[in-house]
């Protein structure tokens, strides 16, 4: 019998972050691996199940990349893009075709990849500078976008826990 591994948070420093954003890159981590280990024998019709009306697991698993994207964006000072405004129609809508699990879960640990990268290039004294978000131009601040980028993840990860435990219910 294997031991599992510790969560994240206690295995040590992710390399390259700053400690005033471990949490961060951990919580990622948290959810990367979460996400990994429950997703891993999905069928089609379970990934696109929407228990009681309820988002499905692919729409959250397509939405934690989009909008880890789009906070990392904000969080760097920038503007979304149309490629972006685009992605975030999509999964208002989820039309046809809808990517593949393989697809969907490739996408999330691309850009848990590339938040990780970009919290190793954030340097500490940028955490308080302002940044505005979204059309409306929302006050916030790095720290401020990274925090909430990272507990907008988990949430939606114990989203996508409790959802696989009802469609895989549901398929016995």
């Amino acid at each position: 019998m294997t031991v599992p591994l510790p969560e994240p948070w206690l295995r040590g420093l992710i390399p390259g972050v700053a400690a005033e954003l471990q949490p961060v890159a951990h919580a990622f981590a948290q959810s990367l691996e979460d996400i990994e280990r429950v997703t891993a024998e999905l069928t089609i019709e379970q990934l696109w199940t929407q228990p009681g009306g309820a988002p499905s697991i692919g729409f959250h698993l397509l939405h934690l990349a989009g909008s880890t994207d789009r906070l990392q964006t904000y969080a760097r000072g920038e503007m979304l893009s149309e490629t972006q405004r685009a992605a975030l129609k999509y999964e208002a809508v989820l039309s046809e075709p809808r990517p593949t699990l393989d697809a969907l879960r490739a996408g999330w640990r691309e850009a848990v990849a590339r938040a990780t990268a970009q919290f190793a290039a954030t340097p500490v004294d940028s955490l308080n500078q302002s940044r505005p978000v979204g059309r409306l131009a929302m006050s916030s601040n790095v720290r401020g976008l990274l925090f909430h980028s990272a507990e907008h993840a988990q949430r939606h990860t114990g989203s996508v826990i409790a959802t696989e435990r009802f469609v895989r219910e549901r398929a016995v």
